[in-house]
């Protein structure tokens, strides 16, 4: 079992300090509309550019209760549509993809450990953890500003916990319970619940 050292303790995070991987021209787009978001109820997810002709800008949002609607997409395209036009940030023509962050979705606020708790999630690294980069296991939740996942191995399941910090991506993983929470979420939701 990992247990951060001296060496391994930050700062407390706020649980909801989002984990920003982007670069470039992404990390740009991310910290343009991230405070436009905000505004208007939405949290930020993800910020990607894909594609080298005919680029996509896929901006992943959601509200704070982790839902978005179709709605809910159109709405913060209409807004952010014209702000991206104004400050220009990609060189070249691309195509605005607002989406929900899904069913599988990723990981990147310390309360999204919290909140799916329970559920199998994919950790990668920025460093080595116990000889290990990637882990795969049932997300146990957070102490501070670390999160612990059981992992399998060998025989055994045994408690990894790493610093936020030191995460450079996470998801959830499909699994049959999760596929039955999403399915819950959208007879509730209706029909244009996105996860």
């Amino acid at each position: 079992m990992h247990t951060p050292d001296k060496e391994d303790q930050t700062p407390e995070l706020g649980l909801e300090a989002r984990l920003s991987r982007e670069e470039g021209p992404a990390r740009v787009v991310a910290e343009l509309i991230d405070p436009v978001l905000s505004d208007m109820g939405y949290r930020l997810v993800r910020v990607r550019i894909t594609g080298e002709s005919g680029q996509t800008l896929q901006i992943m949002a959601e509200r704070p209760d982790g839902t978005m609607t179709i709605d809910d997409c159109e709405a913060v395209s209409r807004v952010i549509s014209p702000l991206l036009d104004v400050e220009d940030p990609i060189s070249g023509e691309y195509v605005l993809e607002v989406s929900s962050p899904g069913i599988d979705r990723p990981l990147v606020r310390l309360s999204d450990f919290e909140r799916w708790a329970g559920y199998v999630a994919k950790v990668e690294l920025t460093r080595m953890v116990d000889g290990r980069r990637r882990f795969r296991g049932t997300l146990k939740g957070i102490t501070g500003s670390s999160v612990s996942v059981l992992v399998e191995d060998a025989s055994e399941k045994v408690e990894v916990v790493v610093p936020f910090e030191d995460i450079a991506e996470a998801k959830l993983v499909m699994t049959d319970e999760l596929f039955r929470l999403a399915l819950k979420r959208q007879d509730e939701q209706g029909e244009e619940y996105l996860g």
